[in-house]
């Protein structure tokens, strides 16, 4: 009779570690959504600044930022090899960006 009171006591207790397990998973799971929610914002954030800092100089104007974790990606024309140069220095001086993939192209014939 004590062996089963035993065996008892200690499925209840495995019962309410894994309620207490899900508990935390399941907070685990929100926190994580508010930091995806939040890099959303920080890349938001990090596109619009890259955004005003190509558009401060004519030569980059028009090229067009995407930001995802803090990696930008330049895409557009420029006519000028400086052009292309200044448009990565330009996003890297930017807060948050980690890391810049430049695919701006360089067209001298271009309008």
């Amino acid at each position: 009779m004590k062996a089963a009171n035993l065996i008892g006591l200690m499925m209840s207790a495995v019962l309410f570690a894994g309620c207490a397990g899900t508990g935390g998973s399941a907070g685990t799971a929100q926190a994580g959504g508010q930091a995806a929610a939040s890099a959303a914002t920080s890349d938001a954030a990090i596109t619009q600044g890259v955004k005003t800092a190509l558009a401060a100089d004519p030569e980059t104007a028009g090229i067009t930022p995407e930001s995802e974790q803090g990696k930008v990606r330049l895409k557009g024309e420029v006519k000028s090899v400086t052009a292309f140069q200044k448009a990565a220095a330009a996003a890297k001086k930017v807060p948050g960006v980690v890391a810049v993939d430049n695919q701006v192209i360089v067209c001298m014939t271009c309008k």
